[in-house]
Protein backbone atom coordinates (compact mmCIF):
# COMPACT_ATOMS: atom_id res chain seq x y z
CA UNK A 1 0.00 0.00 0.00
CA UNK A 2 1.54 3.32 -1.07
CA UNK A 3 0.22 6.42 1.40
CA UNK A 4 0.35 9.76 1.00
CA UNK A 5 -0.01 12.94 3.46
CA UNK A 6 -1.00 16.50 2.97
CA UNK A 7 -0.10 19.07 5.74
CA UNK A 8 3.02 19.82 7.64
CA UNK A 9 1.92 21.42 11.07
CA UNK A 10 3.12 20.55 14.32
CA UNK A 11 1.09 17.46 14.39
CA UNK A 12 1.11 16.52 10.48
CA UNK A 13 5.41 16.65 11.14
CA UNK A 14 5.28 13.48 13.45
CA UNK A 15 2.10 11.98 12.04
CA UNK A 16 4.08 11.59 8.55
CA UNK A 17 7.23 10.44 10.11
CA UNK A 18 5.35 7.41 11.95
CA UNK A 19 3.91 6.42 8.65
CA UNK A 20 7.05 7.09 6.52
CA UNK A 21 8.61 4.36 9.27
CA UNK A 22 6.48 1.66 8.18
CA UNK A 23 5.12 2.49 4.41
CA UNK A 24 6.05 4.06 1.29
CA UNK A 25 4.86 7.52 1.42
CA UNK A 26 4.58 10.42 -0.63
CA UNK A 27 3.99 14.32 0.87
CA UNK A 28 2.79 18.07 0.11
CA UNK A 29 3.09 20.31 1.95
CA UNK A 30 2.05 24.14 0.99
CA UNK A 31 5.05 25.68 2.31
CA UNK A 32 8.09 23.17 0.72
CA UNK A 33 10.41 24.52 3.53
CA UNK A 34 8.82 22.41 5.77
CA UNK A 35 9.96 18.78 4.14
CA UNK A 36 13.11 19.41 5.93
CA UNK A 37 11.31 19.35 9.05
CA UNK A 38 10.70 15.50 8.17
CA UNK A 39 14.28 14.97 6.14
CA UNK A 40 16.06 15.69 9.44
CA UNK A 41 13.93 12.86 11.31
CA UNK A 42 15.76 10.15 8.75
CA UNK A 43 12.18 9.38 7.27
CA UNK A 44 12.01 7.88 3.89
CA UNK A 45 9.68 9.97 1.66
CA UNK A 46 8.72 11.43 -1.65
CA UNK A 47 7.66 15.33 -2.46
CA UNK A 48 5.12 15.55 -5.18
CA UNK A 49 4.45 18.91 -6.76
CA UNK A 50 0.88 19.47 -6.14
CA UNK A 51 -1.82 17.60 -3.52
CA UNK A 52 -3.75 15.86 -6.90
CA UNK A 53 -0.10 14.08 -7.49
CA UNK A 54 -0.14 13.06 -4.24
CA UNK A 55 -3.33 11.81 -4.42
CA UNK A 56 -2.29 10.00 -7.90
CA UNK A 57 0.36 8.37 -6.39
CA UNK A 58 -1.04 7.09 -3.11
CA UNK A 59 -3.90 4.75 -2.34
CA UNK A 60 -4.75 6.20 0.84
CA UNK A 61 -4.30 10.18 1.77
CA UNK A 62 -4.19 11.78 5.25
CA UNK A 63 -4.90 15.09 5.58
CA UNK A 64 -4.10 17.08 8.46
CA UNK A 65 -4.54 20.78 7.72
CA UNK A 66 -5.41 23.87 9.87
CA UNK A 67 -9.39 24.79 8.49
CA UNK A 68 -11.58 24.14 6.26
CA UNK A 69 -10.32 27.13 4.17
CA UNK A 70 -6.96 25.72 3.85
CA UNK A 71 -8.85 22.20 2.65
CA UNK A 72 -10.89 24.41 0.12
CA UNK A 73 -7.75 25.78 -1.01
CA UNK A 74 -6.98 22.33 -2.42
CA UNK A 75 -10.01 21.24 -3.73
CA UNK A 76 -8.90 21.89 -7.66
CA UNK A 77 -10.61 19.51 -10.49
CA UNK A 78 -7.72 17.72 -10.76
CA UNK A 79 -7.68 16.67 -6.95
CA UNK A 80 -10.82 15.03 -7.80
CA UNK A 81 -9.94 13.69 -10.55
CA UNK A 82 -7.38 11.60 -9.24
CA UNK A 83 -9.70 10.33 -6.22
CA UNK A 84 -11.37 7.29 -8.36
CA UNK A 85 -10.86 4.02 -6.50
CA UNK A 86 -8.46 6.10 -3.73
CA UNK A 87 -9.38 6.42 0.05
CA UNK A 88 -9.31 10.26 1.38
CA UNK A 89 -8.64 10.48 5.18
CA UNK A 90 -9.60 13.42 6.45
CA UNK A 91 -7.87 14.28 9.95
CA UNK A 92 -8.20 18.31 10.36
CA UNK A 93 -10.14 19.89 12.88
CA UNK A 94 -13.54 21.59 11.04
CA UNK A 95 -17.09 21.93 11.01
CA UNK A 96 -19.10 18.83 10.81
CA UNK A 97 -21.26 19.95 7.40
CA UNK A 98 -17.90 20.88 5.74
CA UNK A 99 -16.44 17.25 5.72
CA UNK A 100 -20.10 16.01 5.08
CA UNK A 101 -19.88 17.96 1.70
CA UNK A 102 -16.65 16.54 1.33
CA UNK A 103 -17.47 13.11 1.84
CA UNK A 104 -19.98 13.70 -0.84
CA UNK A 105 -17.84 15.36 -3.40
CA UNK A 106 -15.62 12.63 -2.96
CA UNK A 107 -18.27 9.88 -3.03
CA UNK A 108 -19.29 11.35 -6.48
CA UNK A 109 -15.85 11.19 -7.58
CA UNK A 110 -15.23 7.66 -7.13
CA UNK A 111 -13.16 7.35 -4.19
CA UNK A 112 -13.73 6.49 -0.20
CA UNK A 113 -13.70 9.06 2.33
CA UNK A 114 -13.24 8.91 6.19
CA UNK A 115 -13.22 10.97 8.65
CA UNK A 116 -10.12 10.54 11.49
CA UNK A 117 -9.72 13.62 13.70
CA UNK A 118 -7.29 12.87 16.27
CA UNK A 119 -6.88 13.51 20.24
CA UNK A 120 -3.64 14.21 21.30
CA UNK A 121 -1.24 16.62 20.76
CA UNK A 122 2.57 16.70 19.32
CA UNK A 123 4.32 14.42 22.08
CA UNK A 124 1.56 11.53 21.48
CA UNK A 125 1.70 12.26 18.04
CA UNK A 126 5.48 11.83 18.16
CA UNK A 127 4.94 8.30 20.04
CA UNK A 128 2.31 6.98 17.47
CA UNK A 129 0.08 7.57 20.39
CA UNK A 130 -3.03 9.62 19.17
CA UNK A 131 -6.15 8.40 19.63
CA UNK A 132 -8.34 8.61 16.77
CA UNK A 133 -11.75 9.28 16.13
CA UNK A 134 -12.86 7.28 13.39
CA UNK A 135 -16.48 8.48 10.99
CA UNK A 136 -17.86 7.10 8.24
CA UNK A 137 -18.41 3.65 6.48
CA UNK A 138 -17.61 1.45 9.00
CA UNK A 139 -16.27 -1.03 5.94
CA UNK A 140 -13.91 1.61 4.62
CA UNK A 141 -12.72 2.15 8.79
CA UNK A 142 -12.13 -1.56 8.77
CA UNK A 143 -9.85 -1.63 6.00
CA UNK A 144 -7.77 1.14 6.86
CA UNK A 145 -7.13 -0.12 10.19
CA UNK A 146 -3.73 -1.52 9.76
CA UNK A 147 -2.84 1.72 8.51
CA UNK A 148 -3.43 3.77 11.23
CA UNK A 149 -1.66 1.91 13.36
CA UNK A 150 1.62 3.40 13.38
CA UNK A 151 -0.26 6.95 14.66
CA UNK A 152 -2.45 5.74 17.19
CA UNK A 153 -2.93 3.39 20.46
CA UNK A 154 -6.53 3.21 19.81
CA UNK A 155 -9.11 4.09 17.20
CA UNK A 156 -12.39 4.14 17.93
CA UNK A 157 -15.24 3.85 15.62
CA UNK A 158 -17.34 6.64 16.34
CA UNK A 159 -19.97 6.38 14.00
CA UNK A 160 -21.30 8.39 10.41
CA UNK A 161 -19.87 11.13 8.93
CA UNK A 162 -19.59 13.83 11.71
CA UNK A 163 -19.55 11.63 14.70
CA UNK A 164 -15.96 11.79 14.92
CA UNK A 165 -15.83 15.37 14.78
CA UNK A 166 -18.41 15.36 17.55
CA UNK A 167 -16.62 13.30 20.24
CA UNK A 168 -13.73 15.67 19.40
CA UNK A 169 -15.31 18.68 20.26
CA UNK A 170 -17.13 16.91 23.32
CA UNK A 171 -13.43 15.64 24.28
CA UNK A 172 -11.41 19.20 23.69
CA UNK A 173 -13.86 21.13 25.48
CA UNK A 174 -12.75 19.19 29.17
CA UNK A 175 -9.32 19.40 27.37
CA UNK A 176 -9.28 23.46 26.88
CA UNK A 177 -11.10 24.09 30.10
CA UNK A 178 -9.04 21.81 31.89
CA UNK A 179 -5.98 23.62 30.59
CA UNK A 180 -6.88 27.01 31.44
CA UNK A 181 -7.64 25.84 34.90
CA UNK A 182 -4.69 24.43 35.34
CA UNK A 183 -3.12 27.68 34.36
CA UNK A 184 -5.19 29.65 36.76
CA UNK A 185 -3.71 26.82 39.47
CA UNK A 186 -0.49 27.59 38.67
CA UNK A 187 -0.83 31.08 38.20
CA UNK A 188 -2.44 31.25 42.17
CA UNK A 189 0.37 28.82 43.44
CA UNK A 190 2.98 31.24 41.95
CA UNK A 191 1.64 34.24 43.03
CA UNK A 192 1.53 33.50 46.84
CA UNK A 193 5.13 32.69 46.36
CA UNK A 194 4.51 28.48 46.70
CA UNK A 195 7.67 26.70 45.69
CA UNK A 196 6.53 25.05 42.31
CA UNK A 197 8.08 22.19 42.12
CA UNK A 198 6.38 21.22 45.64
CA UNK A 199 3.32 22.22 44.40
CA UNK A 200 3.89 19.90 41.25
CA UNK A 201 3.78 17.65 43.61
CA UNK A 202 0.82 18.17 45.78
CA UNK A 203 -0.88 18.34 42.27
CA UNK A 204 0.50 14.99 40.97
CA UNK A 205 -0.76 13.36 44.43
CA UNK A 206 -4.47 14.71 43.49
CA UNK A 207 -6.82 12.64 42.01
CA UNK A 208 -7.07 15.33 39.48
CA UNK A 209 -3.39 14.24 38.29
CA UNK A 210 -3.02 13.31 35.20
CA UNK A 211 0.26 12.91 32.37
CA UNK A 212 -1.23 16.01 30.71
CA UNK A 213 -1.25 18.45 34.07
CA UNK A 214 2.19 17.02 35.28
CA UNK A 215 3.30 17.96 31.56
CA UNK A 216 1.79 21.32 31.07
CA UNK A 217 2.36 22.63 34.78
CA UNK A 218 6.25 21.96 34.17
CA UNK A 219 5.99 23.70 31.37
CA UNK A 220 4.64 26.85 32.72
CA UNK A 221 7.04 26.38 35.73
CA UNK A 222 10.01 26.20 33.55
CA UNK A 223 8.19 29.01 30.86
CA UNK A 224 8.61 26.59 28.02
CA UNK A 225 6.29 28.14 25.66
CA UNK A 226 7.09 25.71 22.52
CA UNK A 227 4.25 24.62 20.95
CA UNK A 228 2.77 20.48 21.37
CA UNK A 229 -0.61 22.45 20.27
CA UNK A 230 -0.06 25.43 19.13
CA UNK A 231 -2.68 28.42 21.37
CA UNK A 232 -4.37 29.35 17.74
CA UNK A 233 -5.29 25.85 17.10
CA UNK A 234 -6.76 25.90 20.65
CA UNK A 235 -8.49 29.18 19.82
CA UNK A 236 -10.25 27.60 16.46
CA UNK A 237 -11.27 24.93 18.82
CA UNK A 238 -13.50 26.99 20.92
CA UNK A 239 -14.80 28.45 17.94
CA UNK A 240 -15.65 24.79 16.70
CA UNK A 241 -16.73 23.81 20.47
CA UNK A 242 -19.29 26.92 20.90
CA UNK A 243 -20.98 26.49 17.06
CA UNK A 244 -21.48 22.75 17.64
CA UNK A 245 -22.98 23.74 21.63
CA UNK A 246 -25.23 26.22 19.68
CA UNK A 247 -26.32 23.69 16.81
CA UNK A 248 -27.17 20.66 19.40
CA UNK A 249 -29.13 23.58 21.41
CA UNK A 250 -26.95 23.54 24.84
CA UNK A 251 -25.53 25.67 26.73
CA UNK A 252 -21.42 26.37 27.14
CA UNK A 253 -20.37 28.90 29.20
CA UNK A 254 -17.12 27.80 30.52
CA UNK A 255 -16.12 27.42 26.45
CA UNK A 256 -17.72 31.26 25.92
CA UNK A 257 -15.08 32.39 28.21
CA UNK A 258 -12.14 30.51 27.20
CA UNK A 259 -12.61 31.39 23.47
CA UNK A 260 -12.55 35.18 25.48
CA UNK A 261 -9.15 34.68 27.00
CA UNK A 262 -7.83 32.75 23.61
CA UNK A 263 -8.92 35.10 21.60
CA UNK A 264 -7.36 38.28 23.81
CA UNK A 265 -4.26 35.89 24.04
CA UNK A 266 -3.76 35.49 19.62
CA UNK A 267 -4.15 39.66 19.58
CA UNK A 268 -1.48 39.55 21.76
CA UNK A 269 0.92 37.41 19.85
CA UNK A 270 0.91 34.45 21.72
CA UNK A 271 -1.06 31.82 18.38
CA UNK A 272 2.18 30.36 17.93
CA UNK A 273 3.02 29.19 21.14
CA UNK A 274 1.76 26.02 23.41
CA UNK A 275 -1.61 26.07 23.82
CA UNK A 276 -0.28 26.19 27.55
CA UNK A 277 0.48 30.02 27.39
CA UNK A 278 -2.58 31.06 28.33
CA UNK A 279 -1.05 31.35 31.57
CA UNK A 280 0.55 34.32 30.33
CA UNK A 281 -3.09 35.80 29.90
CA UNK A 282 -4.95 34.26 33.32
CA UNK A 283 -2.27 35.87 35.09
CA UNK A 284 -2.35 39.24 34.29
CA UNK A 285 -2.57 41.62 37.38
CA UNK A 286 -5.84 41.47 38.74
CA UNK A 287 -6.40 45.10 37.40
CA UNK A 288 -7.06 43.34 34.52
CA UNK A 289 -10.52 42.84 33.48
CA UNK A 290 -11.82 40.15 30.83
CA UNK A 291 -15.26 41.58 28.95
CA UNK A 292 -17.29 39.16 29.15
CA UNK A 293 -20.16 40.22 27.82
Amino acid sequence: MRLGFIGFGVMGVPMARNLARNFPLTVWNRSPSKHALLKETGAQFAISETPAKVIAQSDITFVMLFNASAIESILAPDFFHALRDKTLVNSSSIPVEFNEALAWRVRVAGGDFLEMPVSGSRVPAEQGQLVGLMAGDSQVADRIRPFVRPLTRSAVYCGPIGSGLKAKYAVNTLLITLTVGLSESVNLARAQDLDLKAFEQVLEACPMASAYSKLKAAKVRDEDWSAQASLKDCYNSTQLIESAAAAAGTRSPLMQLCGKLYKEAIETGLGEEDMISIAKTVGKKAGHRLDTR
